[in-house]
């Protein structure tokens, strides 16, 4: 099955990237790379709501970066770079299923207003980061060009 269409973001399927065994191989590289740097940092935390500030902070980090991927001329001068980096790398970096899971435990906990304030959080702060890293990146990468 092939990767669905894409606006163009550096998703592994933007035209030109390819989608051979190579970019199976980034992916997978990647991948596991940024889940072990991911729990390698949730296993630092000392538990509790700890954990969320992690999941929070390794979001937002991680969106910020996969936003600035493009200002990067490496990534846009090979293929498999941005493959590996973006939904390999930072794919297995940052977690929407944790993020879910520890709302989810929240609400079991009856902790609420915690679970709608750590969705906002999440969703403002990676937003503002991708926000943040466009604003960075746009201007260098057309320098660059």
């Amino acid at each position: 099955m092939s990767p669905p269409a894409s606006s163009g973001a550096s998703t592994g399927a933007s035209p030109g990237v390819p989608h051979g065994a190579s970019a199976l191989a980034a992916v997978a590289i990647g991948g596991a790379s940024g889940a072990v740097l991911r729990w390698s940092i949730g296993a630092a935390a000392p538990g509790g709501d700890a954990v969320l500030a992690v999941t929070l902070v390794v979001n937002v980090v991680g969106s910020f970066a996969l936003a600035a991927l493009p200002a990067l001329p490496a990534v846009r001068r090979r293929a498999l770079l941005e493959v590996g980096l973006g939904p390999g790398l930072l794919g297995g970096f940052t977690t929407l299923s944790a993020a879910s899971e520890q709302t989810r435990s929240l609400l079991d906990a009856g902790r609420v207003l915690s679970a709608a304030g750590y969705v906002a959080l999440t969703l403002v702060a990676s937003l503002a980061a991708v926000a943040l890293a466009r604003h960075w990146s746009a201007p260098r990468a057309a320098v660059e060009r």
